[in-house]
């Protein structure tokens, strides 16, 4: 029986454009190939966002195994800077161009390919299930998320998920995920009484205020890691005015922070020093400061183990490179699937993620799912 070519499927994602919320024909174009398969098949579509829940096997089935990815895509800037078209999968030297090439069709194409192989050449005692969003690279609200509300309503459970994003910094079989840091953004409004800068007495300059304010912040050294994350960051991203003249004190002016924080934190807690920090200094200050903080995702760790294991010595047969457990970069869907079973997360080199003349060379394809084929042969074995 012909396997699927994870190359060629890798190459008809690519053509289908799907940039956060299009769909773009990816998702149907898996529905059918899966279907065909033998796949029962749900679209779980909500709020304009499209999204996957494939399963073959019995449900319910004590052994499940669950791959997680995504289809929809970043955009894909300025066009006229790409050396391919960004949606041609053109391939040169051996490497094949365009937006998702790394994050993460390539990912998706091969868990499904090797999924597909499996059922038709030697079916598991045991369920699959595939659960792909539109809606990873935007604000996940209505992807994983409403994946996992739909599983939930119909007793779907996974026993564990592997997510195919690429986990590797430069060497395919490097690095792979066993948790994430979470995520915190605060975007702060300071709001003082415009006025003529020659008269500043007059006036409530609002930027001495924001100065202070990021400068505590950032100054603050959150903790100094913990047994499996390093430390947490808070990064200033913006301070803004937008007051053009060299006379006038503004009367407002707004700043906005991030922090990956470990698992010495959590969200909440976060929140409250946040706060805490903002009504010290407006009090100091006498200007008004809003703060409004968004929570994008908690730590999670996924403790070294046989999920793991398995993932480790498939990588290692089919590179001859051990992986280093790693709780590095940013966040996933991963922090959606930790709350339904174990998770990890192993995919592709990630080093043109997102940008112009995003690519992946093939060889890379070939690898990913022969380390994905051999991950289900062992889990079901």
């Amino acid at each position: 029986m012909t396997q699927v070519d994870p190359i060629a499927l890798t190459a008809e994602l690519i053509r289908c454009p799907s940039v956060t919320p299009e769909e773009g024909g990816a998702l149907q174009l898996l529905e059918k190939l899966l279907s065909e398969a033998g796949f029962s098949c749900t679209r779980v579509d909500k709020n304009g966002i499209s999204n996957l829940f494939a399963r073959w096997g019995d449900k319910g089935h004590a052994k499940t195994f669950g791959f997680n990815g995504h289809t929809d895509v970043v955009p894909v800037g300025d066009e006229a800077a790409w050396s391919m078209p960004p949606f041609g999968a053109d391939v040169k030297d051996g490497i094949m161009y365009g937006r998702g090439a790394t994050d993460m069709k390539s990912g998706v194409a091969c868990f499904v390919a090797a999924a597909i192989d499996l059922v038709r050449e030697t079916p598991p005692d045991g369920a699959l299930i595939l659960t792909i969003t539109g809606d990873e690279e935007a604000d996940a609200l209505y992807g994983t998320t409403t994946l996992l509300e739909y599983m939930d309503a119909q007793n779907e459970q996974m026993s564990v998920c592997l997510v195919g994003e690429p986990t590797c910094p430069n060497t395919m079989g490097e690095m792979m995920k066993i948790g994430r840091r979470g995520s915190v953004t605060t975007w702060f409004t300071f709001k003082g009484i415009q006025g003529h800068a020659a008269y500043p007495h007059r006036a409530k300059n609002p930027l001495p205020a924001m100065a202070k304010l990021m400068d505590r912040l950032a100054s603050h050294e959150l903790d100094q890691g913990t047994a499996h994350f390093d430390a947490s960051t808070l990064a200033v991203v913006t301070m803004d005015t937008g007051n053009p003249a060299t006379n006038v004190i503004p009367a407002e002016c707004k700043a906005t922070v991030n922090i990956r924080f470990n698992d010495a934190h959590t969200g909440a807690s976060l929140t409250e020093w946040i706060n805490e920090m903002t009504d010290a200094v407006a009090q100091e200050t006498g200007v008004e400061i809003e703060a409004k903080t968004h929570i994008s995702g908690e730590s999670f760790f996924t403790p070294p183990g046989d999920l793991s294991g398995l993932i480790s010595a498939a990588v290692e047969a089919e590179t001859g490179v051990t992986p280093e457990l790693s709780t590095s970069g940013g966040t996933s869907d991963a922090r959606f699937m930790k709350n339904h079973c174990p998770v990890v997360e192993f995919g592709l080199v990630g080093k043109t993620m997102h940008k112009v003349d995003e690519c992946v060379p093939l060889e890379e394809i070939t690898q990913l799912k022969a380390i994905y084929s051999r991950v289900l042969k062992d889990y079901f074995a």
